[in-house]
């Protein structure tokens, strides 16, 4: 086992007003904190889904932990092959290296706390998908990149049987 020792001096205060939104309706992230305001410990967002939308399509971290924190509503969530379905106040954390996904559960909304560690610098990963959402890049453009954010897209047959 090794012991990771983030390197910052400062406390990170991150006030909701000060916040970047990136998105709005139906899928808003509320970037946090980056992993270089936090020496590498960690990069946290909170994302908020309408009834039912995808959150993440399944992929997997190599070097990263993901922690999901349901603040309110329903949240269904991929771990591995198995879907589970989470509620306020659950709290999932998926391995480096486990297939994982998440969405609102259908006819719920979810707002989800979600911490990856150690961080990664991970705010430019979601503008890149604000632009997707946009038409401004291809979807294609995500694989270019996956490398770069350790956010690796796979096909994952239970997810796709109950999405």
């Amino acid at each position: 086992m090794s012991l990771f020792v983030p390197k910052f001096d400062e406390t990170v205060l991150v006030r909701a007003a000060e916040a970047e939104v990136v998105g709005g309706d139906p899928v808003a992230v509320r970037l946090l904190a980056d992993s270089s305001s936090t020496g590498g410990a960690l990069s946290t967002v909170r994302v908020t889904l309408g009834e039912g939308v995808d959150g993440a399509r399944p992929h997997l971290h190599r070097n990263s932990a993901e922690m999901f924190y349901l603040l309110d509503g329903e949240a269904e969530v991929l771990s591995g092959d198995d879907v589970v379905t989470a509620s306020r106040g659950d709290l999932i954390i998926v391995p480096p290296g486990r297939p994982h996904a998440f969405a609102a559960a259908p006819g719920a909304p979810a707002d989800l706390l979600i911490v990856i560690t150690p961080g990664v610098e991970r705010f430019e990963y979601f503008r890149h998908l604000q632009r997707i959402r946009l038409g401004e890049a291809g979807a294609d453009s995500l694989l270019e990149v996956q490398e770069l954010y350790d956010n690796l897209f796979l096909r994952s047959e239970p997810w796709e049987a109950r999405r």
